[in-house]
């Protein structure tokens, strides 16, 4: 009784046994209940024919007729002249007979429905058995993929098949959509854990290349006796590979927090957040020649602050320094959420989804983590995060995020 199948069997089996139990009692009481009255009835039609033809019948109550019971409640009353030794041998030969018959046919059908009972219980046992077997079969195969599972065969095979799925088979069922659920979580691991890995090698590249920079720098640049000109260049150097590398940094840093989630919600007015973010961009825009336009209708969600303006910081940046001189940036929240469209390269639609891989450049500086991180702290607050690129001639990017209370406030106004 320590599995499952061993308490399902015992559950079902002892369940079948008792409602055969039970069965077999009902049939024995009630034949035993009408039976000596059956088996009366054809004994007297039968056997006491010749001891009753012997008896004379004046024509009163006191031979009963052979049809009716020879078990009275109490003795008949007979005619006055009719002796009673004239019918008593028919009772006496009719009732020894419907004993001896009852009692061998309840004999009988006890050790018949006892053995019946006995053959019942083990095919119930068994049948029980095979049923718990059936029904945790999908348990069991989840049990065993579960504990195949690691890291390697979590990403697949080498042709490129998923390994560590269960894909179950049959009908509908709770066992089925357990099944289901499970392969989507292993759906979604093998995302996390290939990000994970793809996000890992990334950094160690790009964090790889400023520090051999700055080793270079301070071997090559600063060996001998360097003038101070040379000294004042190779420190410039080292400053803006440092900020480089600190930019990656806090990137990553940023990026690792969205990716866990928020600890805390609190009303965020994101219009103001975004009109503060193109004030703040106004200047390096200026230097850039692009034009800054803000359409800040009403937009409150719950979140955090802080990660919400890194979002908006990134999408207009992002805007400003992958633009063209002349160019424009047009920045829009309200109701439908947030819009950040800005003209620039026409952007090719397949290589739209490399944009938010980390460490993705294409040119205009930066480390490649800005759309990346906006994606983040969008799922971060649940939000969707979709982009789509601007026909020619103006060319650039539309991002869209749309947060759950958008989805939320059109669907109950009927948009």
């Amino acid at each position: 009784m320590r599995s499952e199948r061993g308490r399902l069997t015992a559950l079902y089996g002892g369940l079948l046994v008792l409602a055969g139990m039970l069965l077999t009692g009902v049939v024995y009481l009630l034949v035993r209940e009408g039976l000596y009255s059956s088996i009366s009835l054809a004994v007297t039609t039968v056997v006491p024919a010749k001891v009753l033809e012997a008896v004379p019948d004046p024509g009163g109550t006191a031979v009963p007729s052979p049809r009716t019971s020879f078990r009275p409640a109490s003795p008949a009353p007979f005619p006055s002249g009719m002796p009673a030794e004239a019918v008593r041998p028919g009772y006496a030969v009719t009732q020894q007979l419907s004993d001896a018959v009852e009692g061998a046919a309840l004999d009988r059908l006890l050790m018949v429905s006892l053995g019946v009972l006995a053959l019942y219980a083990l095919a119930s046992v068994v049948l029980a058995w095979w049923m718990a077997g059936r029904v945790l079969r999908p348990v069991a195969v989840i049990t065993d993929t579960a504990r195949r599972l690691s890291g390697d065969n979590l990403l697949g095979a080498p042709s490129g098949e998923p390994w560590g799925r269960i894909d179950l088979k049959g009908p509908s069922g709770e066992l089925k959509r357990l099944a289901d659920t499970f392969d989507s979580m292993l759906e979604r691991m093998q995302r996390l854990v290939a990000a994970q890995q793809r996000f890992a090698a990334n950094a160690a590249h790009e964090l790889r290349t400023p520090v051999a920079v700055q080793r270079a720098a301070a071997e090559i640049g600063l060996a001998g006796d360097p003038d101070p000109e040379r000294v004042a260049r190779i420190r410039t150097k080292l400053i803006d590979v440092a900020d480089n590398s600190e930019r990656i940094i806090n990137g990553l840093l940023l990026l690792a927090a969205s990716e866990q989630g928020l600890e805390r919600r609190e009303p965020v007015r994101v219009d103001e957040v975004a009109r503060l973010g193109a004030e703040g961009l106004a200047a390096e825009a200026a230097e850039r020649g692009v034009r800054v336009s803000v359409d800040a209708r009403p937009l409150t969600v719950a979140g955090d602050a802080v990660l919400l303006e890194r979002l908006l910081h990134n999408l207009l940046a992002n805007a400003v320094r992958h633009n063209r001189p002349g160019g424009r940036v047009d920045v829009r929240t309200g109701p439908a959420g947030i819009e950040v469209s800005n003209t620039g390269p026409v952007v090719p639609e397949e290589t739209v989804p490399l944009l938010f891989e980390p460490f993705h450049h294409t040119g205009g500086g930066g480390a490649g983590l800005g759309l990346s991180i906006v994606e983040s702290i969008g799922h971060a607050h649940g939000a969707t995060v979709a982009a789509a690129p601007n026909p020619p001639p103006s060319g650039g990017l539309t991002v869209r995020i749309r947060f759950p209370s958008t989805s939320d406030a059109d669907e109950g106004s009927g948009q």
